[in-house]
Parts: C-alpha cells; structure tokens; sequence
C-alpha cells in the first residue's frame, strides 16, 4: 500500500471516529442532556477509547460548539439557497413554512438538541446557541429588507420584523423536533399554523411607520 493511500485510509478513519464522537454525544444528550454527559460515557457508547476523544475536541465544551454549529449548518445552507430562488420572494410566507419543516425532517436530532439546550443546557453552549440565533436574525433581515412595504425601512426595524420571524420558526422547529416518526398530519398543522402567524407579521408590515 502506497503512502498516500495509507494517508487517505488514516484521514478517513480519523473521521469516522470523529462523526461517532458526535453522532454518540447526540443521542446521549436526548436522553441525559448534554450538560450531565461524560468523556466516558460518550467514549464507551462510541467504542473508542477515551484518548481518543482528545485528538478530536479539547473537552466536552468544544464538543458542544461543534454540535451547535452543525445543528444550525442545514437551516443556513437552505436559506442561502432559497434567497437565490426569484421564487421565494414572491413567496416568502409559503417558502419559509417549507424550508422550515424540511431542515428540521432531515436534522430532527439537531433539532431537538438545540431546544433542549438553548434554555436548560450549559452556559457556553446556551451563548452559542444565542449567537448561530443572531446570526440567523441578520441573514433573514438582508432578504425581509428588499420585500415590498420594508425596502424603505430603518435597519433597526428590518431586524425586528428579522426576529418575530425567527421567534416564530424557533418555536416551531421545536414542534416538530419533538413530533414521533409517522406524523405527517400533525406536521401538516404546524406547517400551516407557522405560516398564517408569519402571514400575520407580513400584513403588519403596511401600516408600520419605521
């Protein structure tokens, strides 16, 4: 075997321990939270030895962040991708219930972490959780700020409407995160109750003098 396949074998392993670190302090977290689980317990469900876990993460702390930042990484990407579509805008309501259901169907677990966590887990991650929230805040201000009755707003106001449509998707994300396998109607009702709310902050806007 030559030397750089060996590289490629090693990096490859190198993540898949790194994806079982993850994907075992996850599902720990479902059931413990994330602030009472261990190296140890994370290691022993992830069948390495706790060494291991050092070559990875400094501690459970970074753990965390990294579990944050994957949780929001889907959400982004599919807003990114939705702000390209000409359609959207047209359609922002509709679209936003669409995008919302669907990244928290493909990252239920993501999903879930960050409810339970955003209130009752660790200080640092709670803070990270608060930021990547922010974050979120500022992109969906750049798209609100070129909808019709907002291009002439202060920026002040563009992240507040920015934030009653987060505060609406947040609380539904948390919704759905917690829905069993197989509940398409119930999933069907959050979907359509999240976008006669956020209908509700779009009629808003014509009357609100900025």
């Amino acid at each position: 075997m030559s030397e750089a396949i060996r590289s490629v074998t090693r990096q490859e392993q190198k993540e898949r321990t790194r994806e079982a670190i993850l994907a075992s302090a996850l599902e720990l977290s479902q059931e413990l939270g994330f602030a009472q689980v261990s190296i140890r317990q994370v290691t022993r469900h992830a069948g390495i030895v706790p060494a291991a876990f050092y070559r990875h993460f400094e501690s459970m702390e970074q753990l965390g962040l990294t579990l944050v930042e994957q949780s929001f990484a889907t959400l982004r990407r599919m807003i990114r991708d939705a702000q390209r579509d000409p359609h959207v805008l047209d359609n922002i309501i509709d679209e936003s219930a669409r995008v919302l259901v669907e990244a928290v169907r493909q990252n239920k677990a993501h999903f879930g972490f960050v409810s339970r966590e955003r209130i009752g887990g660790s200080p640092v991650v709670r803070e990270a959780i608060r930021h990547e929230l922010d974050l979120f805040v500022s992109e969906l201000a750049v798209v609100l700020a070129r909808l019709p009755n907002i291009e002439n707003w202060h920026s002040d106001d563009v992240r507040m409407a920015s934030r009653l449509f987060v505060r609406n998707m947040v609380d539904h994300a948390e919704e759905l995160a917690e829905l069993p396998v197989s509940s398409d109607g119930l999933e069907h009702r959050i979907r359509e109750r999240a976008r006669r709310e956020m209908r509700l902050i779009v009629i808003g806007f014509r009357d609100w003098h900025s």
